[in-house]
């Protein structure tokens, strides 16, 4: 697996499933490390930075907030949508519910 790849799993708290989901590739893409032709990877890793200091992206990820659950939205690669609730994380805080 990539360094990037790696770091985008152990900072969202992502399953190795899902991993493959949110990227959109196989297992032996990710185990081979050949996942240069994937913007998604590293426009994640900008976009989460610096709300990855507080360390609850994990928890934060799969609690139901107003744009629903983000997990459930970078499962559906709805990348927009993941960007605007990372944007509500970072002016509201964490909050859960709606």
């Amino acid at each position: 697996m990539s360094t990037a790849a790696a770091l985008l799993a152990e900072r969202l708290g992502l399953e190795d499933d899902e991993l493959l989901a949110v990227l959109d590739v196989g297992p032996l893409e990710l185990v081979g490390g050949a996942l240069e032709h994937k913007p998604e990877l590293p426009l994640l890793l900008a976009l989460t930075e610096d709300v990855a200091q507080s360390g609850a992206l994990p928890r934060w990820l799969r609690a139901k907030g107003r744009h629903g659950r983000p997990i459930e939205l970078l499962l559906a690669r709805d990348f927009g949508a993941f960007e605007t609730a990372v944007d509500d994380l970072r002016e509201r805080g964490f909050v859960i519910g709606g």
